[in-house]
């Protein structure tokens, strides 16, 4: 039984199930941003430039015949979009977080705080 317990213990731990939310939004994000290089940038950007080669796909460049480096510049693309993604989701998140964090004002002093503060600048006027 004590085994079983432990696992429990760690299965509900914060930070694991952190992790499993992460993990499943991960995924659900990498959708996205596929679906946004395929379906956006591809035809917008990369397809017309594909043309003007007389390529269709990337994967079509080569160098010396044997060193496809097509799909080496699909990865970096994509690396760079999900980078810019992420980068401008964290700064809305950071940027709700800031509004958030409204400062307080500080509370007028109690009646008792101006009376000692006027206590202490009698006795500085005095010592003076």
């Amino acid at each position: 039984m004590g085994l079983i317990k432990e696992f429990k213990e760690f299965a509900v731990k914060g930070n694991v199930m952190d992790l499993a939310v992460g993990v499943i939004i991960g995924a659900a994000f990498t959708a996205i941003v596929k679906s946004l290089i395929d379906d956006v940038i591809t035809p917008l950007v990369l397809n017309p430039l594909l043309e003007a080669g007389h390529m269709k796909h990337l994967n079509e460049l080569v160098v010396l015949g044997t060193v496809k480096y097509g799909n080496f510049l699909a990865a970096i693309i994509n690396f760079l979009v999900v980078a810019l993604v992420m980068f401008l989701v964290i700064k809305g998140l950071n940027k709700m977080k800031a509004k958030e964090k409204v400062p307080e004002p500080d509370p007028e002093p109690t009646k008792e705080e101006v009376l000692l503060t006027e206590i202490r600048d009698l006795l500085k006027e005095k010592t003076k």
